[in-house]
Parts: structure tokens; sequence; C-alpha cells
């Protein structure tokens, strides 16, 4: 019975959107979700798709068990997107308050991973990715 590891709790994943702007801590927050989406711990998608109202992303997102948004920058991108697409219920990181600043934070292993255990920390634990 332990080696079986599908998921009964919920068809819904847990969505996760991501900054990828052109700055150092958008390449961050990217490859934060690009990792928590390889370790299962949710699915990283498409916040153009948000920002353009494609209609089965909508929808999808309407019906995710959860949604995260990280943002890698004080203004708040992610966030302000999501919400202008009519979503107000999402956990959400703001980089900053982990140190993390536009322009003077190293793209390394370190900092995805610091970011990526802040996000598990935020996403419901019960919720299947």
């Amino acid at each position: 019975m332990g080696a079986d590891k599908s998921c009964e709790c919920s068809a819904a994943p847990k969505l996760i959107f991501a900054c990828s702007g052109a700055a150092d801590v958008g390449e961050i927050a990217d490859r934060a979700a690009r990792k928590l989406t390889r370790e299962g711990k949710g699915k990283m998608f498409c916040l153009a798709g948000v920002g353009g109202r494609v209609p089965g992303i909508m929808k999808s997102t309407e019906a995710a068990a959860a949604i995260l948004a990280i943002d890698g920058c004080p203004l708040n991108c992610v966030k302000n997107c999501l919400e202008q697409a009519g979503f107000a219920t999402f956990q959400h990181l703001q980089m900053a308050d982990l140190g993390m600043e536009k322009g003077k934070t190293a793209v390394s292993q370190e900092n995805i991973a610091c970011v990526a255990a802040k996000c598990v920390e935020l996403m419901p634990g019960d919720v299947c990715a």
C-alpha cells in the first residue's frame, strides 16, 4: 500500500504563477516555480494567459484547488494580474520580504531553494498538485 502515491484528495491542481521578468528576482521566481513543479508541489501555470484572459486558462485557474503568486519585486505584477482578472483568493510571496532586491540578488541555487521553501510554507499541505 505504501508504494501507491496516487492522489485521491482532489482532481484540481495547485497552480503557481511566477514573475518571469527580466531582472534577477524574476529569474529566481521563475526557477523556483519550475522547481516546485518538478517536485510535485504544484503546477506552474501561464500568467500571460490570465493577463490575456485566454478562456481555457481562465477556467483552469478558476477550478484550481489553490493558487500561489510569486512576485520578484514590489511592483507585484503577478498579484495585480491575478486580481485584475478577478482572482481574490490566493497565497502571495513578495520576494522583497525575503530580503531579495531587484538588481542586487544573485541567481543562485541557494536563493532559488529559499524562495521554493517559503512557497511550500505558504501553500496548503493537504491539496494534491
